[in-house]
């Protein structure tokens, strides 16, 4: 009889562990989820690949151009003070820079009323902002556009949810909890783009605010030093 019933036990404990296992919860990878979200990850994908690639160029195109010698416009006042306009105006182009550049136009001008050296200032600092923001707008855009795809693709998803209930006349809360949760996919991918291109966007512009405070600032010392009634001024074209 004792041999009899340990089987009997072995059975109970392999069908307690079958049970077990089958009742884990499945894990949820990443690349199951995007394939669940439907055709509007498409477009989404592509809206973060396109908002990556302009946050890094735009990074790299704004650090090397607002980039600037920190005794740029020491040397540059030194210069002009002295007389020296053609070193000045070499040195200041020698730099490569969007800085270099507005002084390398406002150093030529020297000579000129101040008011047509000041407008130089201002025209061509105006240029070199609109070439560091170029396609940032796209950054906004995208932004926008990512947020309200994601919703889309959740609420189509929502109507052919309903739209299938009404067929099968079957409501259970697993039918719509389990196609629900699918949808719901775009929606968060939507925002998660739209977060990164709104991130990017404004880091980049502070970037370009602060190149615009430290322009302003030179421009001023610049001005300054060619108000000073000196005798080497004097000398300049």
């Amino acid at each position: 009889m004792l041999l009899l019933q340990v089987p009997a036990v072995d059975t109970s404990a392999a069908s307690l562990s079958a049970t077990s296992a089958a009742a884990q919860p499945q894990s949820l990878q990443l690349f199951d989820l995007v394939a669940k979200g439907g055709w509007v990850m498409i477009p989404i994908a592509f809206l973060l690949f396109s908002a990556l690639y302009l946050i890094f160029e735009r990074f790299f195109v704004i650090r090397s151009q607002t980039r600037a010698d920190a005794n740029f416009i020491d040397n540059i006042r030194d210069m002009v003070a002295q007389g020296n306009i053609k070193s000045a105006e070499s040195f200041a182009k020698n730099q490569r820079t969007a800085m270099g550049r507005v002084f390398e136009k406002a150093i030529g001008r020297i000579g000129s009323p101040m008011r047509d050296i000041e407008s130089t200032i201002e025209t061509v600092g105006q240029i070199e902002l609109s070439r560091l923001e170029r396609n940032m707008g796209y950054l906004g855009i995208i932004a926008g556009i990512a947020p309200m795809l994601g919703f889309i693709g959740t609420i189509s998803g929502i109507i052919r949810i309903f739209y299938d209930i009404s067929l099968s006349d079957n409501i259970s809360v697993g039918i719509i909890a389990g196609g629900l949760y699918e949808k719901m996919i775009t929606s968060g991918s939507g925002l998660i783009v739209g977060v990164i291109a709104y991130t990017g966007y404004h880091l980049l512009n502070m970037m370009i605010e602060r190149f615009t405070l430290s322009l302003e600032m030179n421009a001023f010392e610049f001005i300054e030093v060619l108000q000073k009634p000196t005798a080497e001024t004097a000398r300049m074209r």
